[in-house]
């Protein structure tokens, strides 16, 4: 066994005892690649304490591999070229766009605010076997300085209070002439992440794809927006 699988091994069997884990495989591309994951994220609201609630509204969104995420990795690999490109991606859940992008070589921050999603993502980026940087990030109040030729983020337009903080995120985050792609389950809220994105100087490219697994076809879009404009201007 080397070192790595060691390192992977160690942190599955830590991640074993703390979790109901489930295991998934996927083909983009013709690569396969494979992830941990929770396997019922409601099964972790006991954790969240009513004052972490109170203050954040924490829920466990990140222990699953939502559609959205599945279709951003695959159009990641299938339609885009992001090998050296520096990467962030925002609400990275277990990681599975992030490390995707990784595998294709580009330079990944992969972040989230849950510190247990990072362990997360460590481990499976680990177990295939690509480098990336993880980092804990609240969306609503970047700190970071560096900015980013391209963002990824899959399905974070699920409140309402999260819209203008994804785009303030973006503003911050993205370099000038670089571009975030942001896949979405057709949620009702996204016309209106659109509308203001347009309002604050991003115009707006649509793919309408689909996530088809074991009989289901669930209807996703990627939306690709590039700042046209100063923020607010």
């Amino acid at each position: 066994m080397s070192a790595l699988e060691q390192v992977v091994s160690g942190m599955l069997e830590e991640l074993s005892r703390e979790y109901d884990i489930d295991m998934t495989s996927y083909i983009f591309a013709g690569r396969e690649f494979s992830f941990v994951s929770v396997r019922d994220s409601y099964a972790l609201l006991d954790r969240i304490s009513q004052e972490d609630f109170m203050k954040d509204e924490k829920m466990p969104y990140w222990a699953e591999i939502w559609p959205a995420a599945v279709v951003l990795s695959e159009f990641i690999l299938e339609e885009l070229s992001v090998e050296g490109k520096r990467i962030i991606e925002l609400g990275a859940g277990v990681g599975v766009a992030s490390i995707v992008a990784a595998s294709a070589g580009a330079d990944v921050l992969s972040t989230d605010y849950s510190e247990e999603a990072i362990r997360f993502i460590r481990l499976n980026a680990g177990k295939n076997n690509v480098v990336l940087d993880t980092a804990r990030l609240d969306w609503r109040f970047v700190q970071l300085e560096k900015r980013f030729n391209v963002l990824f983020a899959a399905d974070v337009l699920y409140e309402r209070t999260n819209l203008l903080p994804v785009i303030f995120a973006m503003d911050k985050l993205i370099e000038e002439n670089g571009c975030a792609y942001i896949a979405d389950p057709r949620r009702r809220l996204a016309q209106q992440f659109l509308d203001l994105a347009f309002e604050n100087g991003f115009s707006v490219t649509s793919y309408p794809k689909s996530f088809c697994r074991e009989k289901q076809t669930i209807p996703v879009n990627i939306y690709r927006l590039f700042k046209t404009r100063d923020f607010q201007s």
